[in-house]
């Protein structure tokens, strides 16, 4: 699974995620993209279920890049504890998907397969998400 190799700090607050995506809002790599629709959290777990729904159904065939990384660390403490003592330990990476961001993108595969890779992926995802084309130019 997807998680950074060293972070500066192990820790971090839980953030918001406002506004809109900039970067990462165009196709870059594909022809077929899938774009969030809305604000949440994705996990490294997440991420790794839609690869393999998405590579599973493309056999393999064409090319597939993942568009997003899980570099915040989510801490939680054990059940049963009492409230104090501090923060938890981080026990998964996630990351922030902003609205109209592409998360992965697919090449070298028909139309038809790529859209319904990318749907089956999207099952995956805790987002709403919507299918894009790369428009001929």
């Amino acid at each position: 699974m997807l998680q950074p190799v060293r972070t500066k700090f192990r820790k971090q607050f839980k953030g918001r995620i406002h506004g809109k995506a900039t970067s990462g809002a165009e196709l870059t790599f594909g022809s077929f993209g899938l774009k969030s629709l809305e604000p949440e959290r994705v996990t490294a777990r997440q991420i790794e279920a839609a690869r393999r729904a998405i590579t599973r159904h493309m056999k393999r065939a064409g090319r597939l890049w993942i568009r997003i990384f899980p570099d915040v660390p989510v801490s939680k403490k054990p059940t049963e504890v009492r409230m104090g003592k501090g923060k938890g330990t981080p026990e998964l990476w996630v990351v922030r998907v902003k609205p109209g961001r592409i998360m992965f993108e697919i090449d070298g595969v028909a139309p038809d397969l790529a859209k319904e890779a990318l749907r089956l992926g999207a099952a995956k995802l805790p987002v709403r998400t919507r299918v894009v084309q790369r428009i001929a130019d």
